[in-house]
């Protein structure tokens, strides 16, 4: 027997996917226009997104959510697409794009983006085609119908920006669909070329590396076709969790323009097509007020639809006693049986948190670990690890449509989309060298990055203390939870993977308050960036104070 030399090296290991890494996963969101400008336009850009990544990267999180940056008459910035495979030059090139996704994977952050598959802009081109006439190829792309024989629009079904859901158009001499703006028509999902196309949409970011998508309005894709008339809504009934209270929206129970049974059928060939690819994850944003849990558990069922879906819960204005999160976290795990959670405290569509609950600044840390503590998939929404409060914006600055149109009782959205302040020492805080397409608050500049990077003390550092310490502990990220205790000003949960088990304590109140754990040889885990002392008589939470400790069988991932 003879054997031959080479020089070949042994064949390098390849690393395994973590094709769940999205569960228990941290998410940042980066509304473009309002992050960093990079070229003085007063518009942030997809380069001001590269040169600030390490920021994001030094808190901790797993992945970024890009809200969108494709081509767009900006009529509602960005949510109105006139070109699904471009970036708008507001933005940068499609070369940004893809240095993004490179330097985002190089410093361990996954990227999502935001896929706007509900509607298109009216300046798509697909839309111009279709209002062209009555039998072009494009004719059944958008939804269409002949009006009443009075003239009036087919149904009662209403736009969340306002008025009715339909618009004339003289040239076809039908209304067309429109759940938003007028110039934000609803593609036809009944049409199958649609369908096609879009899933073609996914498939052209996939291959461009992104690693999941946000789904703006999930539940809004398909419609009735028999075009049936929603039916009223009590007064009582009248959740204002989808729109402000003074939209007449929320006057109807939306049966038939939105959360239709086809819908499923649509995200299950999309789940297929990220399939394909490795470790894809997706998440829904579930705009629905009266059955929002219900069509959450629907569309993450099984392991053939979406990967989560988050609805309103935590986004609306009712403040998050430790009774009312006891009641949201068990409705959910009683009604979404096979899904996961993704919940929010704040986003670029409602008022800051810190504001909307008037949170101190104790508090505003606190709320931030029980989010962070929660059994679920966490958003947190550019700007919240500084503590920002919402912005006020006077009418003349007003940018947003929405606001513009039911102000003053509902400002809108710019509130909550104001610059990102980077330094103190500067009119537009480091987000621009030339006036910002919104102006940077005043109250913010005290807060900027570089005034709270490295100080012990700050809101920054407590995000980045919180986020590493749960990250040691492999229950706070994927284990099961269980309320122990929840009142208006304690609540006491303990999170579970296996036997290992954390105990999270949180006193809600300014108030000192006595808290006694529950059975079981626990020890606290001093790593926690908390002032809890505990001793062998009693447990004393000062205000606005957490407790954490673990049971003698939790062992730390290091």
């Amino acid at each position: 027997m003879s054997f031959v030399e080479t020089n070949s090296a042994p064949a390098p290991k390849v690393a395994a996917v973590d094709r769940d890494w999205w569960r228990g996963a941290v998410i940042y969101q980066i509304y473009p226009r309002s992050f960093q400008d990079s070229n003085g336009d007063g518009v942030g850009d997809l380069a001001g997104i590269i040169h600030r990544l390490p920021h994001v990267a030094a808190l901790g999180v797993d992945a970024i959510w890009i809200s969108p940056f494709f081509r767009s008459p900006m009529l509602d910035f960005g949510y109105d697409v006139s070109d699904y495979r471009d970036v708008d030059p507001m933005f940068g090139t499609l070369g940004d794009f893809d240095a993004l996704i490179s330097r985002a994977h190089d410093l361990g952050l996954k990227v999502l983006i935001d896929l706007v598959l509900s509607h298109t802009s009216a300046d798509h081109p697909w839309f111009k085609e279709s209002r062209s006439s009555r039998d072009n190829a494009k004719h059944d792309w958008y939804v269409w119908a002949d009006p009443k024989p009075d003239g009036t629009p087919p149904n009662n079904w209403l736009s969340i920006f306002g008025g009715s859901a339909w618009e004339w158009d003289g040239e076809r001499m039908q209304y067309y669909l429109h759940n938003f703006l007028t110039e934000q028509p609803d593609l036809n999902f009944h049409c199958p070329a649609v369908q096609d196309e879009l899933l073609d949409v996914a498939r052209y970011w996939l291959d461009r590396g992104v690693d999941g998508f946000r789904l703006d309005t999930v539940n809004f894709y398909v419609h009735d076709a028999q075009l049936r008339d929603n039916p009223p809504l009590a007064p009582e009934q009248r959740n204002a969790n989808t729109a402000p209270a003074v939209n007449p929206y929320n006057f109807q129970d939306h049966l038939y323009d939105k959360t239709q049974p086809e819908n499923l059928e649509f995200l299950r060939r999309l789940r297929a097509v990220m399939e394909e690819y490795p470790a894809i994850t997706s998440v829904g944003e579930v705009g629905e007020s009266q059955r929002g849990m219900e069509t959450q558990a629907a569309y993450t069922a099984g392991d053939d639809l979406l990967h989560m879906a988050y609805d309103f819960d935590f986004l609306s204005p009712i403040y998050p006693s430790g009774t009312r999160i006891k009641e949201v976290l068990e409705r959910f795990d009683r009604i979404v049986t096979e899904g996961w959670a993704c919940w929010a405290f704040s986003n670029h569509d409602v008022e800051r948190h810190a504001s909307r609950w008037n949170l101190s600044e104790g508090a505003r840390r606190l709320y931030a670990a029980v989010l962070l503590s929660m059994k679920g998939t966490i958003c947190l929404y550019q700007g919240e690890e500084l503590g920002l409060t919402e912005a006020y914006v006077a009418f003349e600055d007003l940018q947003d449509p929405y606001g513009k149109r039911f102000w003053p009782k509902f400002k809108g959205r710019d509130g909550c989309r104001t610059p990102f302040p980077w330094v103190r020492d500067n009119h537009n805080g480091g987000f621009s060298d030339a006036k910002p397409w919104l102006p940077v608050a005043v109250e913010h500049l005290e807060r900027a990055q570089s005034v709270q990077d490295q100080a012990d003390d700050s809101t920054l550092e407590f995000y980045r203390a919180f986020i590493a310490f749960r990250k040691t502990h492999t229950p706070l990220i994927k284990g099961d939870l269980r309320i122990v205790t929840a009142t208006d000003d304690l609540l006491v949960m303990i999170r579970d993977e296996g036997g290992n088990q954390v105990l999270c304590a949180f006193n809600l109140t300014n108030k000192a308050q006595p808290f006694s754990p529950p059975d079981g040889n626990w020890q606290q885990d001093k790593a926690a960036p908390f002032q809890t002392v505990a001793s062998d008589i009693e447990i004393i939470l000062p205000p606005w104070q957490a407790y954490f400790a673990v049971s003698d069988a939790t062992s730390k991932t290091g």
